[in-house]
């Protein structure tokens, strides 16, 4: 139950924070979301179960109104909060704005950060050893994967000049100058070869953090560092799942990450060859422990890796055989229903076995390793590239076992199949091909990970129902409609009949119509008229470029496109011209459609050329059409559709960010009205004066 005293403290935060701004606009829909919030994690409404999913519309406050809402809850029930973001805009508004402004005005004292992956910290050790500072000339040639260039290594001996002159703290998000993603991951942090009982490791960039991280009454994550502690187990990496209130924000990518981050995939030819670097490591390893138990080790790990590549010499092979398989233009064989060939059923559970007892052999040797460095048989300065070495194989074996394990998976008859694909790509100019596979539904994985294990959560979004209804996004996420969960609609506070006009003009064409880009070349200017600050969005670069390539020719119109500058850079651009009161069009697709703020006079025309219908391309939402329609489904309506209606409301949002925001929004698409749908995805719209002309 929410203590007075708690209601109390809650109460005051709220009253310092809002006279503390200037002009603070106490809002209903807010102080709603405090106590709903608050109350749900308290337990008032569901003892067992304290999650909340609320679809709160911009210009609500919510950051603000979880915070609030959390906080002094988690306070005084001696528990921590984990606030969950997809993007790091939002992660630097709560570090650099919200989280000080509740901690200075709110008369509570607490400790925030923000959480990082490992991976998003060099691992001092690797640096040394790559960039040739440890002196360890053959340490550092077996943890390349191919011959270093130069100029990689100059890079590093940089860093590991800029770290220990005090210029760098070891994280990629501030790096001194740009490095290439290839030589970022060789030099990142990972949890099999970071080891707290070598001296090196012991003050590294990753454990200071972490030591930071234990005083946190506050923790800001993104979506994809949460998962990989849940996938752990929770624990793991961030604190108990049941000694925290999870905050997660931007909730509409969860699904999405959590799907993407549950996939596997190796290449199969390039797989055989780096084997062969861990055969080489794991006997050098055994040499330098100088035990039989090692070498026995090392001997029946030799067998393991030769079984592996066996078995992915027999899928090349299969590859190789039936190149029909890969006769279109995504050089790609997805299997119906995930149901592979009787042949690669038996290759991938023999690689399944293979790889995971090969995963043991080696974890052995790598605590064989660190006993021998625990009882002074081995230096320290001798293990760090020995462990270096290991961690990095044991890293990549572990993906090996997951993929093969995933694709060996008897699926269950009562839900969705694996998805389960290969391409023929080329890699390191040869050809070779993409084994993948991955998850269709996650709903289930996100029940058994967190929802039965948290105390308590809210996921939030301005973009969560679909058509008018919870329902999508539920059955997406794994929670039911009587399972204790709470759903709330907060509207926004904007007027939107008095600031925004939905216009949709009458057009003959419809998008599938191969004279659909001539027709925005001749509308698009006739909404540019009179016009200051536009966005145009479309649904495909290659009809975005060639629009814009033939009104920059024939009407000379200043055009800002994506792609063709860092994103950062064409939205100061845009804002400039504006500032100097100069005309400015902007042309995006989807990325630009969400996260893009860009409020008063900086956009008061909005162009959206066609419905954010999502081409079923990927494998993975292909095999999920295939499974919707195997259950006599309807995969247009049920995910289609749906989905379409979300990112509509997406792209219009980006209009009106502000109560003082005005402007107006076309959609050129006719389908709107002309088709059955269309009148669902018009209410799924906040309510803008409408202008139809149909």
């Amino acid at each position: 139950m929410l203590s007075d005293k708690t209601k109390k403290l809650t109460r005051q935060a709220y009253n310092g924070i809002a006279e503390a701004i200037p002009n603070f606009a106490r809002r209903k829909e807010q102080n709603f979301l405090i106590a709903e919030i608050a109350k749900t994690l308290a337990g008032e409404y569901q003892k067992q179960r304290r999650i909340m999913v609320v679809q709160a519309g911009t210009g609500t406050g919510k950051s603000l109104a979880y915070c609030l809402g959390a906080i002094p809850q988690a306070l005084a029930s001696g528990r921590k909060v984990c606030i969950a973001t997809a993007t790091v805009a939002l992660q630097e508004q709560l570090m650099h704005k919200d989280l000080p402004l509740v901690q200075q005005h709110g008369g509570m004292s607490f400790k925030f950060g923000l959480a990082k992956g490992r991976q998003r910290y060099v691992c001092l050790s690797k640096l040394e050893l790559l960039s040739g500072e440890a002196g360890e000339e053959e340490g550092q040639q077996a943890l390349w994967e191919k011959k270093p260039a130069n100029a990689d290594i100059a890079i590093l001996k940089r860093l590991h000049q800029a770290y220990h002159h005090g210029k760098w703290n070891g994280e990629v998000d501030s790096v001194p100058e740009p490095v290439p993603d290839y030589l970022w991951q060789q030099i990142g942090s990972d949890k099999h070869s970071c080891n707290k009982q070598l001296a090196a490791h012991r003050d590294c960039p990753f454990h200071k953090s972490r030591d930071d991280m234990d005083s946190w009454d506050v923790l800001i994550v993104n979506h994809s560092l949460l998962l990989a502690d849940l996938e752990l187990g929770g624990g793991k990496i961030l604190p108990e799942p049941d000694s925290m209130y999870y905050i997660i924000d931007e909730a509409h990518h969860l699904p999405q990450v959590t799907r993407d981050f549950s996939a596997a995939s190796a290449n199969v030819k390039s797989t055989s060859d780096w084997l062969g670097k861990l055969e080489k490591s794991v006997h050098k390893l055994a040499r330098e422990l100088r035990s039989d138990r090692a070498t026995n080790q090392a001997s029946e790990l030799t067998d393991d890796i030769e079984a592996i590549t066996d078995g992915l010499g027999q899928v090349a092979d299969f590859c190789e055989a039936n190149p029909k398989l890969f006769d279109n233009p995504e050089l790609r064989h997805r299997f119906e229903h995930g149901e592979l060939p009787e042949v690669l059923i038996t290759l991938s559970t023999n690689l399944k076995t293979a790889c995971n007892q090969a995963l043991k052999r080696t974890t052995k040797l790598q605590q064989m390793l660190m006993e021998a460095v625990k009882d002074g048989e081995i230096k320290g300065f001798q293990a760090e590239p020995l462990v270096a070495d290991i961690g990095f194989h044991m890293q990549r074996l572990e993906g090996l076992t997951q993929l093969w394990l995933m694709m060996a998976k008897q699926d269950s008859p009562k839900g969705a199949p694996l998805a389960r694909w290969i391409e023929r790509v080329e890699f390191n100019q040869r050809s070779d091909f993409h084994v993948s596979t991955s998850p269709i539904e996650i709903g289930f994985m996100l029940e058994e990970m967190l929802w039965s294990k948290a105390a308590g959560v809210a996921l939030l979004s301005a973009t969560l129902m679909a058509l008018g209804s919870f329902d999508h996004y539920r059955h997406q996420v794994g929670l039911r409609n009587d399972d204790g969960t709470r759903y709330t609609a907060l509207p926004s506070p904007f007027d939107y009949q008095q600031s925004a006009t939905l216009y949709l003009p009458k057009l003959d064409i419809e998008p599938q119509d191969d004279r659909f880009g001539d027709m925005l070349i001749k509308k698009i200017p006739e909404l540019l008229e009179e016009e200051t600050a536009t966005l145009v969005l479309f649904t495909s670069y290659r009809q975005m470029e060639a629009v814009a390539d033939t009104l920059r020719m024939h009407k000379k119109l200043p055009i800002l496109v994506q792609g063709e500058k860092a994103r950062s850079e064409l939205i100061n651009e845009h804002k400039q011209r504006i500032d100097d009161g100069k005309v400015s069009i902007l042309f995006g697709t989807s990325s630009f459609s969400e996260g893009l703020d860009l409020p008063g006079e900086y956009l008061t025309n909005l162009i959206i050329t066609r419905l954010p219908f999502a081409v079923p391309t990927s494998p993975v939402e292909q095999a999920h059409a295939e499974y919707i329609k195997s259950k006599g489904g309807n995969p247009f309506l049920q995910l289609a559709v749906p989905d379409a209606a979300k990112k509509l409301v997406q792209s219009c949002g980006r209009l009106l960010r502000n109560e003082s925001d005005y402007g107006r929004i076309a959609i050129l698409d006719r389908r709107l009205v002309t088709k059955r749908y269309g009148s669902s995805l018009l209410d799924s719209l906040p309510p803008y004066r409408r202008h139809i002309e149909y």
